[in-house]
């Protein structure tokens, strides 16, 4: 496993992270709670000591399951990642709401720490902007930064936020990393990772196998469900992106054949060796998936892989 300094946190975690949103099951097809704590162990055995997780990932159910396989293991080796500001005031499945309000993310923090069983949190950011009720930064990130002197949490972010966000926020805490999307199909955000990595930010990628895309899995167009994230959420599983992908997914077979490894360790060795990227982090459903994530790291892509992998993109 490779590990860095994320940012000026003083943490030093591993390039790549245990992603939580598909193990929630909501949206993505269901999920075996024994499998999904599995999957996370498995990654924490090759040496993974990151997880990132979300109330709304299943509304609670990703939360829970990072807390029962985190059970009886060193807390203190094992930096967690959480989110705030989702909610669902109409009921599971009934409706998604953004908020900031100081209420709101006292209540959240106290469901996190209980789901998770902890009593507190490495790494916590707001999910969204809040566009819903509109909580000025003072309020949200002046909140944020109380529970961070009690010690509740350690260190403040933001996700899916902007540089003008990240400034009226950072009036109110130090804001210390970033979450964006980013993978090979989805470079819309690289002027706002290195303008974090040149301000000291760190930043994790979320997405960096484009929901399974960069796997290698898909070569023919899959149907999903209409309330499956995949086809509400990311472009890659519909015309024209799906004929680019494959395009792409060709040059990543002959680089995957020269290393006896899957299509998806390329994918993952791209984004860690990207100098924009912090950590990575790869969503994971059974054990087999955690392997093949984690010791994906064991080998790293040559500057000419990279030179044609760009080149292909």
């Amino acid at each position: 496993m490779r590990y860095a300094p994320f940012g000026r946190t003083g943490l030093e975690l591993s390039k790549v992270a245990v992603g939580t949103w598909g193990i929630g099951g909501t949206g993505w097809g269901g999920q075996d709670e024994g499998e999904a704590i599995e999957a996370i162990h498995a990654m924490l055995d090759h040496g993974v000591n990151f997880i990132d997780t979300a109330p709304v990932y299943g509304f609670g159910a990703a939360e829970k399951l990072v807390g029962k396989a985190i059970a009886g293991r060193d807390r203190s080796k094992i930096a967690i990642a959480d989110k705030f500001g989702v909610t669902w005031p109409d009921g599971e499945g009934n409706g998604l709401f953004q908020n900031g309000s100081r209420d709101n993310v006292l209540r959240e923090i106290d469901l996190a720490l209980t789901r998770i069983g902890t009593d507190y949190i490495d790494l916590y950011m707001q999910h969204w902007p809040d566009t819903d009720t509109k909580a000025p930064a003072s309020e949200t990130f002046g909140t944020l930064q109380e529970l961070k002197e009690q010690g509740v949490i350690k260190h403040v972010g933001v996700s899916n936020s902007s540089i003008e966000l990240i400034g009226a926020a950072s009036e109110f805490t130090a804001i210390e990393f970033l979450q964006v999307q980013h993978s090979m199909l989805e470079r819309g955000n690289e002027e706002l990772m290195a303008w974090a990595q040149g301000n000291g930010i760190a930043v994790m990628a979320w997405a960096p196998l484009a929901a399974g895309m960069l796997t290698g899995k898909y070569r023919t167009q899959p149907e999903f469900a209409a309330d499956d994230w995949r086809s509400i959420f990311y472009p890659f599983f519909t015309e024209p992106a799906f004929s680019k992908a494959q395009e792409v997914l060709k040059v990543l077979d002959g680089i995957a054949a020269a290393h006896h490894a899957p299509v998806s360790a390329v994918a993952i060795n791209w984004s860690a060796q990207n100098p924009l990227v912090s950590s990575a982090l790869l969503g994971v459903r059974n054990k087999a998936q955690g392997d093949e994530n984690a010791v994906a790291l064991d080998w790293e892509l040559t500057p000419d892989e990279i030179a044609t992998i760009n080149a292909a993109l």
